[in-house]
């Protein structure tokens, strides 16, 4: 891993944790695979952080741009399955 994550400086560190590991998360979807309810749970907890759809999508962005990861397409496979599925990409 050569990136960094898309943070915002007005977040606390708990956020930052927070926000950190739901980009992991999105990497191990793409490298081994993650449970959904962990991702589902990450995921929320990003959505109280960055309620904004805008300020999201940037933040997505910039973590794709860095990583080639895509945050949206793993979201959307994770909406499609059971909650005991494990989302691999």
């Amino acid at each position: 891993m050569n990136y960094s994550y898309p943070i915002d400086e007005t977040w606390t560190t708990e956020e930052i944790v927070d926000v950190v590991n739901y980009f992991s998360l999105i990497e191990k979807a793409y490298e081994k695979g993650v449970e959904k309810q962990d991702l589902v749970a990450a995921y929320n907890r990003y959505k109280e952080i960055v309620p904004s759809k805008s300020e999201e999508k940037q933040l997505d962005k910039q973590f794709e741009k860095q990583s080639g990861y895509v945050p949206f397409r793993v979201i959307k496979k994770a909406k499609d399955l059971s909650s005991k599925d494990i989302i691999k990409m």
